[in-house]
């Protein structure tokens, strides 16, 4: 997803502004420091720049939408209530800007608006039909409420913060609300404080100095409302994400799938296809001389004979390569042990399953350990590698680790990234963690079955 959600949650850490850092390099702990950084007067910015808009956006909307719904009767309620839908779009995206300017919020733009006829009309289903304009809608409705809950709060808490901190400074700017006899007005009510007693003014001064210090994650803890409400009412919603993620992954399958089938035909062009080829031409050569020299016709023949042993083994590897036959028979067990007895290191291989997962998922694990043993076969220079597959409530995983060189990244081009993909398209994880000098454990998650798509 586009979205980066949350950024700059942490209350000791950095807000992703540049110039911004967190608890490292600073001596002063984010407590104190916190009143004083750009990040907390930003969020204070946000607070109380969300109460104008809010009205605003509350205005337009009960406006507009009453408006629009009122008019229904008539033809011109329908383009009302499209160019009022239209205009929260237009507000949803200024919010999503100025919250990625104050509050580092990046949100990913939603979904454009899917026309399908040209025209005015087909503007104005598109518009009435999507989702995002109804969210967009809602927004505007839900968010002046809060605004005005937060601003209030917010300001509130800190003008009582900053003025009780500053509390010993008044009589200092303002000695005339003091007196010669220490008196001191507060509206329409009179106080005596003596100034030859310190102990009011200390504990005035140290109640607002612990307000001014918890004003900024109070501030902070309201804009957690609005980082929700702008994420989850005006970024994409999680169908729409889920849909261009399935597309991303189709294409990935369908090439994965293209490239398996030119593999396979190139492999019976340049293997069996060709040994059957010289086969036939040995058999007719053998046929001709059947009666002239009947031994050199039994020496081709015995010939033809070894080449169609070697044509049947490499059909057998072919289909392996498919799908084994053992996988299918005895499951994840015997074919993962199958695969590592033909690797070049001894490989121990350990399978905690109860049951046997989906057959897809079952073809793609044990693929992935076949293609993680031959890159240890040709590349780690390992002397042991081991294998383990469990189950941890609905997900597959599958580890495996080899005492090589190390050094394996899951790189743009490489087979490991080729893997993930792969991994990808079904929801699944591969995680790679190879240091120099070894050793490399590489694990890698896949659904236990297909799960279905939830919005």
């Amino acid at each position: 997803m586009a979205t980066e959600y949350g950024q700059g949650y942490g209350l000791g850490s950095g807000s992703g502004f540049p110039g911004d850092t967190g608890a490292r390099g600073h001596r002063l702990p984010a407590g104190l420091r916190a009143p004083f950084e750009a990040r907390s007067w930003r969020e204070f910015g946000y607070v109380l720049l969300g109460l104008p808009v809010g009205i605003l956006l509350f205005t337009y909307a009960v406006t507009m939408v009453t408006l629009g719904a009122g008019l229904l009767v008539t033809f011109l309620g329908v383009p009302v209530l499209a160019a009022a839908l239209a205009g929260c779009r237009g507000f949803g995206a200024m919010e999503r800007a100025r919250a990625r300017a104050l509050l580092g919020l990046r949100v990913a733009d939603p979904e454009p608006l899917r026309l399908k006829k040209q025209g005015a009309m087909g503007w104005m289903g598109a518009v009435l039909k999507s989702g995002t304009s109804w969210r967009s809608l809602l927004y505007a409705l839900v968010q002046f409420p809060w605004a005005v809950f937060s601003f209030v709060v917010a300001l509130n808490v800190w003008a009582i913060g900053w003025a009780t901190l500053t509390y010993p400074l008044w009589f200092w700017v303002f000695p005339m609300y003091a007196g010669q006899d220490g008196l001191q007005l507060y509206g329409d009510e009179t106080h005596r404080v003596y100034l030859d007693n310190p102990f009011e003014i200390a504990v005035t001064a140290l109640v607002g100095l612990l307000f001014t210090l918890a004003t900024p994650w109070l501030v902070r803890a309201l804009t957690m409302v609005d980082r929700v409400m702008v994420h989850g009412l005006l970024g994409p919603s999680r169908l729409a994400t889920r849909v261009v993620e399935l597309e991303s992954d189709r294409g990935v399958v369908v090439d994965t799938a293209a490239a398996d089938l030119r593999r396979i035909e190139r492999d019976l062009h340049d293997g069996a296809q060709a040994r059957l080829v010289n086969l036939a031409m040995d058999l007719g050569l053998a046929k001709e001389k059947l009666k002239e020299d009947p031994r050199a016709a039994a020496l081709m023949v015995d010939e033809a004979h070894g080449e169609v042993k070697t044509a049947l083994q490499e059909l057998r590897d072919l289909a392996r390569g498919i799908h084994p036959a053992v996988l299918t028979d005895r499951g994840l067990d015997a074919a993962l042990s199958s695969v590592a007895s033909r690797c070049t290191v001894p490989v121990r291989v350990e399978v905690d399953l109860s049951e046997r997962p989906a057959s897809a998922i079952e073809g793609i694990a044990y693929f992935t350990v076949s293609e993680l043993l031959q890159n240890i076969s040709k590349h780690a220079r390992a002397t042991s590698a081991a294998v383990e597959v469990w189950r941890v409530e609905n997900r597959l995983m599958l580890q495996v680790v080899d005492n090589g060189v190390g050094g394996a990244q899951a790189s743009a081009g490489s087979g490991l990234a080729g893997l993930a993909e792969r991994l990808d398209a079904v929801d699944g994880i591969l995680v790679v963690d190879s240091p120099a000098g070894g050793p490399t454990r590489i694990t890698a998650e896949l659904p236990w079955r297909n799960e279905p798509i939830t919005g």
